[in-house]
């Protein structure tokens, strides 16, 4: 059994429907990757993932319920993103137009806006994104 008290928070998303979402995923194995904006990391303080790091996934009410390993973690530019990760990201997406068309749409709302400080921001093909593995390690239980 895994302690979780001390691990960093896994934070899929904004607490609501899309983390709610996400964390099921995670939870039934379907996802095993996800992507976040490098700048993103920076402009919250957070380090990269590093290979065989856990973290507590949260909830949307900000409780932990699973913990993961990192397995691989790639900084590459959007457009390099390939079918296999968008497919192990567990959302439904089936082709790597369908994942970047989802995560323009989530990176170009008002909530990344405002975390990176920049209420213009786009993505471009050349945008710094950081593709992550995992795995569940434990499902914790529920309270």
């Amino acid at each position: 059994m895994t302690s979780y008290e001390d691990l960093p928070p896994a934070l899929f998303a904004f607490p609501g429907p899309l983390r709610d979402s996400l964390v099921a995923a995670v939870l039934s194995g379907e996802k095993t990757s996800t992507t976040g904006l490098l700048t993103e990391y920076g402009g919250v303080g957070d380090p990269l993932p590093v290979v065989g790091e856990r973290t507590a996934v949260m909830d949307s009410a900000e409780r932990p319920v699973a913990v993961l390993e990192v397995t691989d973690v790639r900084v590459l530019p959007l457009a390099e993103v390939d079918l296999a990760h968008a497919l192990d990201e567990g959302e439904g997406f089936t082709s790597v137009a369908e994942w970047r068309a989802a995560h323009e749409r989530y990176w170009h709302g008002p909530q990344i806006r405002e975390v990176l400080g920049d209420p213009g921001f786009t993505v471009a093909d050349d945008t710094p994104v950081v593709a992550e593995r995992f795995r569940v390690v434990e499902i914790l239980p529920t309270p």
